[in-house]
């Protein structure tokens, strides 16, 4: 049965009477069906760009897992990268200022093609990085233990060099009393203000600071000089001899047999200085040379690389 309805005719005045058939009836009814379902649609577009779905939400918390534990890996692998590094450095002065003998060539292992079949992984980009880094680390580290294989055996054929050459701090450093005040080599002179070459290094403390040996050896010299003041002179055979000046007190004496590590003199400022400290020079053949390179037994490779950058960053002697 059609329905009857009314509509307003602007030129009468007046409403007219309409019959809705069934079939318009079904026909708006479809239109508003298909005008909520295609907003229906819009909304749940709109839902699924702007809100993700609990699994998709999962899947992005693990990648993000993931991404933070490769970079942790990275850097990891970047710290002992460089601890290598010094190692390496520590092990070439092994070879060529201890035992005069050229290093174990290192080679690196080409990156292999393995590689290629991890750029369909997501980040493909830093997991290729770290696992090349990885892999050369690998080679270096395989290199590093062939060359310690060296070491050791010109250890053991020279245990009498090794416990006479001066490989230990003449002073035990402490950061807050005992420091590296001046380095080897051009250094600003604290009384002429002009740039010196300093032969040694300064290491600034309190007066009466324990002074030991760094080498076994026969104390050639001690006394007083102009300038560097109460000092000691150590032969350690090898070519090797140490100096140790601006002393407070000299506990040895011309002759005397001493041990690395025995306590031969207190740490003061006689002489021309500008403060208490130790001056201690290494001399290989008569030729003063950088003593940084002979702390190996006292230093780790982190604690001998923080040395070398203040090494690098001094300017003015005391002496």
């Amino acid at each position: 049965m059609a329905k009857t309805g009314y509509h307003f005719n602007a030129e009468t005045l007046s409403f007219d009477k309409i019959e809705i058939t069934i079939r318009k009836r079904i026909g708006r009814w479809l239109l508003k069906l298909f005008s909520g379902f295609s907003m229906a649609i819009v909304l749940f577009v709109i839902y699924y760009l702007l809100f993700p779905s609990p699994k998709e939400k999962a899947l992005k918390w693990e990648n993000e897992e993931i991404l933070a534990q490769y970079n942790l890996l990275n850097g990891e692998v970047e710290r002992l990268s460089n601890v290598l590094s010094d190692l390496k450095r520590r092990d070439e002065n092994l070879h060529r200022v201890i035992f005069e003998t050229e290093p174990v060539v290192r080679t690196t292992r080409r990156v292999g093609s393995h590689h290629e079949k991890l750029k369909r992984f997501n980040n493909a980009d830093l997991i290729v990085k770290t696992t090349k880094e990885i892999d050369t680390l690998s080679s270096m580290m395989r290199s590093q233990r062939a060359s310690y294989d060296e070491v050791k055996a010109l250890v053991h054929d020279n245990k009498e060099m090794l416990a006479s050459i001066p490989t230990t701090l003449p002073v035990a450093l402490n950061a807050n009393t005992i420091y590296l005040a001046a380095a080897f080599g051009p250094c600003m002179h604290p009384f002429y203000k002009m740039l010196k070459f300093h032969q040694g290094m300064d290491f600034s403390g309190p007066i009466g600071t324990p002074v030991r040996a760094t080498g076994n050896g026969v104390v050639e010299s001690c006394g007083n000089a102009k300038g560097i003041g109460n000092y000691i002179v150590i032969d350690h055979g090898f070519d090797y001899k140490t100096l140790y000046a601006h002393l407070e007190k000299i506990n040895v004496a011309k002759g005397k047999k001493v041990q690395r590590g025995d306590v031969i003199a207190l740490l003061g400022n006689s002489g021309q200085v500008s403060g208490p400290h130790l001056h201690y020079e290494v001399h290989k053949n008569g030729k003063a040379i950088d003593p940084i390179n002979y702390f190996f037994n006292d230093l780790s490779a982190e604690e001998f690389d923080a040395l070398v950058e203040v090494a690098n960053n001094t300017g003015q002697s005391m002496d």
